[in-house]
Order: structure tokens, then C-alpha cells, then sequence
């Protein structure tokens, strides 16, 4: 995890820039711990003793995460965290999905990746207003810079706010980012055994997708062994199978968001 590999340290290389459609420029939990070991030798002696600080290195980022929550639900929005392995077709599922609901769902985005804004573009392009966060070295997304980066968005105007986090499935998975749900993307070409080697990132999603479907055959993607092994760690996700290229499928992902929604709106209204 970060507290390991020391990536969290790199604030001063995170970026933030925004997109419109047009292109103009404007971007579970945790017990993981830090740990700092005092030495007490005693010299010519025998005696030596160690104390042990520890100390929660994600409690701000909690905190924060807290607050995003409070401020998202305050504009009435569904919030997707969507995660996933680099070429997973992740902003490909997106630029379809925001393509085929511009219509009937407002949705902005907040897209996280180490270098360039190519992602935020190609979302602008299919209809959705998006702030592109560069991390430099950093393969996750926190909660504090997607605070800064939704700031740049119109949140009233917005259904459903979407994050699209850094390609990766193991240090996103302890960042809480103040989402509602986690969408996990894992494409036919990466392998059956996904699920079993990233357990936690998958024990965390309440959505599951099955991404490039029309290629599953052509790659011999074992289908069910697939689907076992995600629902032996994320029993209670829900699992799409879907081709963001060809189509097939998303049209069961699209009444499940717009059901979601609709649970939502009634849920507020209700408050």
C-alpha cells in the first residue's frame, strides 16, 4: 500500500485543469498504519528496547472523504468512484455511457491519471464537463484533491458526478473519495484470477464490469470461472457484462443507474 511505496508524498506535483465539450481549458475501510521504531541502545551492554508509535496515515483522508460525502449529497448527487487495471476500457465505458444518457442524465466527471488530460478530452468530447487531476507519480486519487477538482464543476447542474480514478487495483482501494458506490471494471483480456490476486478492491465495489465481452471468445476468456471468482470476494456486487465498442449489454448498466437515480431522488424527497 502507499504507506509502503511512499506515492502519497507528491503533492506538489498534482495538477488540476477542467474541460468543457468543446475542449477549452478552464480538471473499507482502513487500518493501515505508519510506523516509527526508537532504538534505545545501551552501549557496552546488552540491553536494547524499541517503542512503537501508531498512528492512522488515512484518518485526514477519511475525514475529508466525510466531508465530500456531506457536500455531494447536499446537491443531491449519485457519486461514482469507477476503478479498474490500465486498458481495462474504463474511459471507453464512460464516453459510451455518458454518450447514450446525455439525453436524460446530467453527468460530470473528475478523471485521475499520472500524466496528460487525454482522458478528460476524449469525456468532454461525449458530452460531460470534466476536470482532469494529473498526479505525477501518484497511482490513486484522494479525497482532498477531488474536493479542489469538483470545485471547478457546475455540482448544481449535475445528476450523477463520476470518478474516474488513477488504472490501478491496489492503492485506490484504500482511499475513500467520498463516493456512494464503487464501480469495478475488469476486461476479459486481463485474466479469470483478477478478483483472487486484488481482493480488496473488489470486496469493496457494489458494481462489477464485465468490460469487452465481444472479444471473450477470440481471448478464451473462461467466462464462468470468471463470475465465480468475483462473487467468492463481492458476494453482494452486481455484475454487468458488457462491450462499451459494440454496445452489447450496457442497455442493463443504463436501467440500473437510472433505477439507482430514481432511489435517490425518492430518498430525498422522503428527507
Amino acid at each position: 500500500m502507499c504507506q509502503d511505496c511512499g506515492c502519497s508524498d507528491i503533492k506538489s506535483e498534482i495538477g488540476i485543469h477542467s474541460h468543457t465539450h468543446n475542449g477549452d481549458h478552464q480538471h473499507d475501510h482502513h487500518d493501515d498504519h505508519h510506523h516509527h521504531h526508537h532504538q534505545l541502545v545501551v552501549e557496552n551492554g546488552t540491553t536494547a528496547k524499541t517503542v512503537t508509535v501508531t498512528q492512522s496515515i488515512l484518518q485526514k483522508n477519511d475525514r475529508l472523504a466525510e466531508r465530500n460525502r456531506g457536500y455531494f449529497a447536499a446537491k443531491g448527487l449519485l457519486v461514482l468512484n469507477i476503478l479498474s487495471s490500465p486498458g481495462s476500457g474504463k474511459t471507453a465505458f464512460l464516453e459510451k455511457t455518458i454518450s447514450d444518457l446525455k439525453e436524460q442524465v446530467k453527468i460530470g466527471v473528475i478523471v485521475g491519471d499520472l500524466e496528460t488530460d487525454n482522458d478528460a478530452h476524449r469525456l468532454g468530447h461525449a458530452g460531460a464537463p470534466a476536470v482532469q487531476i494529473t498526479t505525477g507519480t501518484a497511482c490513486h486519487l484522494e479525497a482532498d484533491m477531488v474536493a479542489r477538482a469538483a470545485q471547478k464543476l457546475d455540482l448544481d447542474a449535475l445528476d450523477v458526478l463520476i470518478i474516474e480514478n488513477v488504472g490501478n487495483l491496489v492503492c485506490p482501494a484504500a482511499y475513500d473519495l467520498g463516493e456512494n458506490w464503487r464501480v469495478v471494471l475488469l476486461s476479459v483480456t486481463e485474466g479469470e484470477d483478477k478478483p483472487l490476486k486484488y481482493p480488496s478492491m473488489f470486496k469493496s465495489a457494489q458494481v462489477v464490469i464485465v468490460n469487452k465481452i465481444d472479444i471473450a471468445e477470440v481471448v478464451g476468456f473462461d467466462r464462468e470461472k470468471a463470475l465465480n471468482n468475483i462473487r467468492r470476494v463481492a458476494p453482494e456486487a452486481v455484475i454487468f457484462e458488457v462491450s462499451a465498442r459494440t454496445g452489447a449489454g450496457m442497455d442493463k448498466w443504463y436501467d440500473y443507474l437510472e433505477g439507482q437515480m430514481a432511489e435517490k431522488e425518492s430518498f430525498l424527497a422522503i428527507g
